[in-house]
């Protein structure tokens, strides 16, 4: 599938400072907060990154922007606080026209959008947290041995962010990713000094550690889905599960990885996106679905993305296996996919599969 265009667009935030944002794709509109390590030029190439643009752009109409300091917005400045966080997301989002939206917030980017959510009710449809906290890793309770590691990683961003050798970006790598593919992580260690210079990656990193939104999750509004990996090496799994407790009436998923940045190709993304698409369905395609498959076809992919096995799909259908099979060989070579996975992650990409077998 070709890559969706994205376009590029500036706003200045109340203090001056300009902040690059990039709208792309069709859909339901869908805003993600703010977080570390972005740069709209590159996300779409990293294949660290590009899961997070590519595949949501297939089903919503993306709105993200590079935080101040990072990629294409200004990488001088002297207010990183907190709430100058929070201002340039209301900037943006005015300045992109968006009404009333769906809200998504990545690792701290989720303290964001609760702040956000809580304070614009009249705005957001549905909110939900990936990954998340609202508390940092300099206030949330804990042994001293984890603050202690925290300002070690301070020490190294300072010393090692911009350097040739990746060896000190590899810790950070290790545990945003650390269950990815080799490609993936290489291109997360180039990535990380394309989006910050190391003085404004520790300054950020530390602002991070202060986040506090625990009274602000409460006020909450509208419906919330919370999901974060179980075996999370970046944010606790706990952390995701307390700030679930503090959203009223919100919906809490455990996603099955250890990846803080979960890749294309991991079964948690399929289920991540279904997720996604169940609680805040994509507009419907226009011309129908797959309108290269015949009606027999769909309905086999359909079942497929319901993760129905070939035995189960033939007896539903009241096809022979072999004829499944060749039915399966024809949809794969249509919609351009090369493994069952895949196939099933596409087919509910555009919506199929709702109605899955228990």
């Amino acid at each position: 599938m070709p890559r969706m265009r994205q376009q590029i667009r500036f706003c200045t935030a109340s203090d001056g400072v300009r902040l690059a944002y990039a709208v792309s794709g069709d859909g339901p509109p869908l805003v993600r907060a703010p977080h570390w390590f972005t740069h709209l030029e590159h996300d779409w190439t990293n294949p660290a990154m590009r899961a997070w643009v590519e595949d949501l752009s297939k089903r919503y109409t993306l709105l993200r922007f590079d935080q101040r300091g990072t990629g294409l917005s200004d990488r001088e400045v002297t207010d990183i606080s907190i709430e100058a966080h929070v201002r340039d997301l209301e900037r943006v989002i005015d300045a992109a026209g968006f009404e009333r939206f769906g809200l998504l917030g990545l690792s701290q980017g989720a303290g964001y959008a609760v702040a956000y959510a809580a304070r614009h009710p009249e705005r957001v449809s549905h909110l939900v947290l990936c990954g998340g906290f609202v508390r940092g890793w300099a206030v949330r309770p804990g042994p001293p041995e984890a603050l202690e590691s925290r300002e070690m990683q301070l020490k190294l961003i300072e010393l090692g962010w911009g350097s040739d050798e990746p060896s000190f970006r590899q810790v950070f790598s290790m545990q945003f990713m650390p269950d990815a593919p080799a490609e993936a992580v290489r291109s997360f260690n180039d990535y990380m000094p394309l989006t910050s210079s190391a003085k404004l990656a520790a300054a950020i990193f530390r602002t991070n550690g202060r986040i506090d939104f625990v009274s602000e999750a409460p006020r909450v509004q509208c419906p919330t889905l919370v999901l974060h990996g179980r075996g999370d090496l970046r944010i606790p799994f706990e952390e995701g599960r307390f700030m679930a407790s503090l959203v009223p009436g919100a919906r809490f998923v455990g996603l099955e990885t250890r990846n803080h940045l979960m890749t294309q190709d991991e079964p948690a993304w399929a289920a991540f996106l279904q997720a996604l698409g169940n609680f805040y369905p994509p507009k419907a395609r226009s011309g129908g679905v797959f309108p290269q498959l015949t009606g027999r076809e769909r309905e086999v992919l359909d079942l497929l993305a319901q993760g129905l096995d070939n035995a189960q799909i033939a007896a539903r259908l009241e096809l022979s296996e072999k004829t499944v099979r060749n039915n399966i060989t024809h949809i794969f070579d249509k919609i351009g996919v090369e493994t069952r996975s895949k196939a099933i992650v596409l087919a509910r990409e555009h919506g199929l599969g709702a109605a899955r077998a228990d």
